[in-house]
Formats: structure tokens, C-alpha cells, sequence
């Protein structure tokens, strides 16, 4: 079932049980959810919460989170648990007060990048970054789901952020690795082979010394992997100490049984084993840098983004509560932009934004179409539009783009809800009501009848 060299190496590898962790490799992978404070105030029913990270859990099986609404207005992400110990770099070393910037160096497809978000608040900066174009347009779906509002997705390799000399207070790179962690799924036991591991190696490396002047002075960067590799690991780590100015730091894992401590000629890794611990294969380290970058400084605005009219501002303080100075213009389309203006006026110079912010509509001559984006924000004002409640059969069908009754609704644009969360945005134009969910974005899958039975049940 495993490759036979990997089986080899992991039988004299320090710090692994090879026979326990295979074991473990054969088995179901859990199952767990880290849920969106900013929407939903409830936990699942009989679920464990992940020791490492105060909105994670454990589910008792897999739910299909298609057929689930809460899943498509963003309420949780399911994200494995091993990634969830994010959270403890935060609470141990970052100080979130005032206003913090943080890259997601290879965000996709977001379960990261919104824990990110989520832990340095609305006050924060998130740079969510994925060089693979078809991956980057999921990061961005996946983070407008979230709604907070505080991140720009952008598009580049690695070695773009190089002129962004100390700007980030805290770097993650969940870096592209050969996977072992991953090997309940046969996928990425198809694809492994030692000469994988040498070129991930290589190309990890590679991505370090790119964003590495990004950091400023003592910043963080969250180096992570889902490999048990040590050339992967601890020895890329060992290799930017050596090459770099930097100094490996120590996490408190005395509450979490399981986290195995990896000391590599005095540099401190942990490493998340599958027989020892509830969830996937992780390897994570922790850096401060020493050095002094200098700050990059603002430059002229750039690209094709025009200065808002008096119009666009009324329309944006009209129906969301972000600051005016804040509210962009693209085309026909007004943003709210992540960062305040000199942070993003020197990200757009320096990089391809995806999605800057939060989309709030699309301007027409006789007004405006909201858009999706709006619907899911934090930002948007509640008593702007007209809400339809909808049950899960209705919830569904919305999603699907179907034709549904909403029962006494005015005319014009209202919002259609589950259990009081917004789902997107309709509109009423007197005979008949238009589904404005996103065409991309809708369930394909046939819906069963009768009650749900494989969604996810919440506590009071």
C-alpha cells in the first residue's frame, strides 16, 4: 500500500514509530470543522473540540457539507485539525493588538488563510496568496464565504513579495511538500517518490529566501508542511537559520498530549503524528527574524481603478458600514479594499490582486446590482434589505439557481436567509423573483427528498 522506500526510511527515522504511524495511515481520516464566531454562535451536537484551537471540532462522521446552507454562507470551514494549532503561535507569540500584517504565502484553498483572518480580527491585514490561477479564484471564493472583510487575495509566485521589504509583521508558508501526511488518501501515495521529496526540498528552500525580506525585523514567519520528511522539514529550517539571520522559538505544547517535540541541532520543530494525535500528519516551526529590513515606501497609484464618485460613496455608506476612505471604484464596480490606502496602494503596485476586499455591487445606469460578496459580509448594514427566511428544502433549491415561492416580498432586490444567516441576494421584479446565487458557485448535485439526514446538528 505504501511506497517501499518511504517505509524504509520512516523505520530509522527519530521521533516516528513506524509501525503506529501506518497503522494510523490505514485508517479514516477525522473529521473536523473550526467554525466563523463572526455568523454562528452554536457547536455541533456530541462533538469534541480540538485541544489546540477554541473553535475547532471533531466530528463524528462526515456530513455533506454540499447539502449543508450554513456551509455556503460561510459559518464553519471544514479544515483538518493538525492545521488548526495556528492558533497557538498566535496566543503564544503574536500580539494581535493594533493592527497586524500577516501573509498567507500558499493560501489555497483557504482553510488557513481564514483561521488567519479570524485570529488578527477586522483591525488586520491578511495577504492571502496563491500563484496557481484555478486555486487562487477558489482562495477567493473561499475567503468572501468568510466575510471579515480584512484580506486582499492576490496571484504571484513567491519572489514578487521580495520588494515588499518589511512589511509583514507575521508570514505563513504552509509550503507545496510530497505529502506523507496525507497518505490516508491513495492520491498522494500515487504521487511520492524520492525524487519528489528532493525537489519539494529544493523549491521550499527556494520559496524561504524569496519572501524571507517581506519579514520585518522581528517578525514571525510559521514555516509548515503536511510531510514527515526531515529534508523537508527540520532541515530546510536548520538550512535559514544557517543562511539567514533568525532564531528558532519554542511553543508550549504541555496541554496538548500527542504533539511530539523535534530538536534538530537547536532547531525546535513539532511534529502532528497520526498515532499519536486526532487528525492529518503536520510538521510546524516557528521564527523570529533578526535583521533590519527597510520598510517599502508608498508609491504612485497604479492599474485601472478610478477615483470614486460622490455617488459611489453614497451608495457604499448606504448599504454597508465600511469607512469612505476605504471604498474604491473598478470600472463599474465599488470595492472596499482590505488595508488602509498607503498599505493598499503599495500592494497593488507590487502585486496581481485577485479580489481586494469586500465587492459591494455593480453600478448601472438605473442604480446597482449587488453583489454576492455583499451578502456574506460583516460589513453590510442589516436593515438595508428585505429578508426571506427559507427551510432547508428552500435553502437548497436557492442554491441550486431554482425557482422558489418567497411568500409576501416587495419588489426589488432582498436577501434570503437559513436560520437567520444570509445566503444571497434576489430580486423582485413583480412577475416573477430572479436567483442572483452565482452561477459558478451553485449545487449541481440532485438534492434528496424528505428531511436532511447528513448535515451537521447544532446545540441550542
Amino acid at each position: 500500500m505504501f511506497p517501499e522506500r518511504f517505509i524504509q526510511r520512516i523505520r530509522t527515522q527519530e521521533y516516528i514509530d513506524a509501525g503506529g504511524l501506518l497503522n494510523a495511515l490505514k485508517e479514516p481520516s477525522p473529521v473536523s470543522i473550526r467554525i466563523n464566531r463572526l455568523k454562528w454562535n452554536r457547536k455541533p451536537v456530541s462533538a469534541e473540540p480540538v485541544p489546540w484551537c477554541t473553535q475547532g471540532f471533531y466530528l463524528k462522521s462526515r456530513p455533506s457539507f454540499t447539502l449543508d446552507p450554513l456551509f455556503h454562507s460561510g459559518c464553519y470551514y471544514p479544515q483538518e485539525a493538525s492545521g488548526m494549532f495556528l492558533e497557538q503561535v498566535f496566543r503564544q507569540i503574536v500580539s494581535t493588538a493594533g493592527h497586524v500584517r500577516v501573509l498567507d504565502l500558499c493560501g489555497a484553498p483557504g482553510g488557513k488563510s481564514t483561521h488567519l483572518s479570524s485570529l488578527i480580527g477586522q483591525g488586520g491585514l491578511l495577504v492571502a496568496n496563491e500563484v496557481i490561477g484555478s486555486r487562487a479564484s477558489v482562495l477567493a471564493e473561499t475567503i468572501a464565504k468568510w466575510g471579515a472583510g480584512n484580506a486582499i487575495v492576490t496571484r504571484n509566485d513567491p519572489s514578487a513579495f521580495k520588494e515588499l521589504h518589511g512589511f509583514f509583521d507575521l508570514i505563513l508558508a504552509d509550503a507545496p511538500c510530497s505529502g506523507e501526511g496525507m497518505f490516508r488518501d491513495a492520491v498522494a501515495i500515487n504521487e511520492w517518490s524520492e525524487e519528489n521529496t528532493a525537489h519539494c526540498s529544493v523549491r521550499q528552500k527556494r520559496i524561504l529566501a524569496d519572501v524571507w525580506p517581506a519579514l520585518k525585523e522581528n517578525g514571525i514567519l510559521v514555516y509548515s508542511t503536511c510531510t514527515f520528511n526531515p529534508g523537508e522539514n527540520e532541515e530546510n529550517i536548520k538550512w535559514l537559520v544557517t543562511t539567514h539571520q533568525a532564531d528558532s522559538l519554542e511553543l508550549d505544547i504541555t496541554g496538548f498530549s500527542g504533539i511530539t517535540e523535534i530538536d534538530f541541532e537547536g532547531i525546535c520543530g513539532y511534529g502532528f503524528y497520526p498515532d499519536r494525535i486526532i487528525g492529518e500528519g503536520l510538521f510546524i516551526s516557528v521564527l523570529r527574524k533578526r535583521g533590519n529590513e527597510v520598510n517599502s515606501k508608498q508609491g504612485k497609484r497604479k492599474g485601472k481603478t478610478t477615483v470614486p464618485e460622490k455617488s459611489d460613496y453614497d451608495i457604499a455608506g448606504r448599504l454597508t458600514s465600511f469607512q469612505p476612505e476605504y471604498i474604491m471604484r473598478h470600472r463599474e464596480e465599488i470595492h472596499c479594499h482590505a488595508g488602509n490606502p498607503d498599505e493598499f496602494n503599495l500592494l497593488r503596485q507590487k502585486l496581481n490582486i485577485v479580489s481586494p476586499g469586500t465587492k459591494i455591487c455593480t453600478v448601472k445606469k438605473n442604480g446597482f446590482v449587488p453583489a454576492h460578496e455583499l451578502a456574506l459580509s460583516a460589513g453590510i448594514r442589516n436593515d438595508v434589505f428585505p429578508k426571506a427566511e427559507l427551510d432547508h428544502t428552500q435553502a437548497l433549491a436557492y442554491l441550486r439557481r431554482d425557482n422558489i415561492t418567497y411568500g409576501e416580498i416587495p419588489k426589488g432586490w432582498f436577501i434570503v436567509s437559513y436560520k437567520g444567516v444570509n445566503l444571497g441576494f434576489c430580486n423582485n421584479i413583480g412577475n416573477r423573483v430572479n436567483n442572483y446565487f452565482p452561477v459558478d458557485l451553485r449545487i449541481r448535485m440532485s438534492i434528496p427528498k424528505g428531511e436532511p439526514k447528513n448535515i451537521i446538528l447544532w446545540d441550542d
